[in-house]
């Protein structure tokens, strides 16, 4: 079955016209082939490659992302070359770097989704909730995940350090989608429909994409 499905680059393809619920649509019916084992045939070759160089970026969506080996986007979703715009870091944390990332990629090249994918056994969580001693430049990511950590470890008084871990992920993720919703630039295109921003959480054993609401 996976021969018949052939992935063809289409210069139109996205961005031109493509709702956003339509872009969801399609990281959604992506990862299911990618659960499945259904990939589409990518085409990889020279003339791809040129064309894309020559042509100004329409990804289908922003992903923002663990850079952890093991979570892929272009991979779980199944998308090819050009198909997403990826910022990642450990933790998938957002700093003025990160913001302003996304900020010009929705506003230079018009991407109608932003996904947040937080992901199981996130080791940057884990050492958060942990408490681990790091360098400066590790907690500074810390940081930014530590406020959630107390507040789940609060609220949460009799789970076991997996449980915390486990509901830490969901909740960073969606903290990192509530600092990108405090854009300006994005919040305008929000509220004009023209981009919508979503939290999903990956599991590493399913391969499953959980979108969360």
């Amino acid at each position: 079955m996976t021969d018949e499905l052939l992935y063809k680059y289409d210069e139109n393809k996205y961005n031109l016209g493509v709702l956003p619920d339509e872009a969801e649509k399609a990281l959604i019916e992506g990862n299911k082939r990618f659960v499945a084992g259904r990939f589409l045939k990518k085409d990889f070759s020279e003339e791809i490659r040129l064309r894309l160089s020559r042509d100004l970026q329409r990804p289908l969506a922003v992903v923002l992302t663990c850079a952890d080996s093991r979570v892929a986007p272009e991979v779980i979703f199944d998308q090819g070359l050009g198909d997403i715009f990826v910022v990642r870091n450990a933790g998938n944390v957002v700093d003025s770097i990160v913001l302003g990332s996304i900020e010009y990629a929705v506003d230079q090249f018009k991407i109608p989704l932003i996904l947040v994918l937080g992901h199981e056994k996130c080791g940057a969580v884990r050492c958060a909730v942990d408490g681990t001693e790091t360098s400066q430049n590790i907690s500074t990511i810390m940081d930014k995940i530590i406020p959630t950590v107390k507040s789940i470890k609060s609220s949460n008084m009799n789970d076991d350090v997996e449980e915390i871990a486990s509901k830490v992920e969901y909740e960073n993720a969606r903290q990192s989608t509530k600092r990108i919703l405090e854009s300006s630039i994005i919040s305008r295109f929000v509220e004009e429909k023209k981009v919508k921003v979503i939290t999903a959480k990956y599991h590493l054993k399913t391969g499953k994409v959980e979108i969360l609401k």
